[in-house]
């Protein structure tokens, strides 16, 4: 998280999966700006959601597996591969 201090960092790229702190640490895949805030989307689909920017820190490795993971099993149950 930014601190009032520090300048907030940039956006990350699209598709970078981040994590929500300020949500009970809702995993989520960067879609892009709205406004002041990033707009997030669940990895197995779903509504976006808006973000503080300074709430939202980058996945660590075992985040991104688990939600690799998750994904894959959404696409498997749907029937794609």
């Amino acid at each position: 998280m930014c601190e009032a201090n520090h300048p907030q960092a940039p956006p990350p790229l699209p598709g970078t999966l981040v994590v929500d702190t300020g949500r009970d640490d809702r995993l989520g895949e960067f879609r892009g700006l709205a406004g002041p805030y990033w707009a997030l989307r669940p990895v197995r689909g779903g509504p976006e959601w808006e973000a503080e920017p300074r709430e939202v820190r980058l996945a660590e490795p075992m985040e991104r597996l688990r939600a690799e993971i998750a994904r894959r099993n959404a696409r498997s149950a749907e029937g794609r591969p």
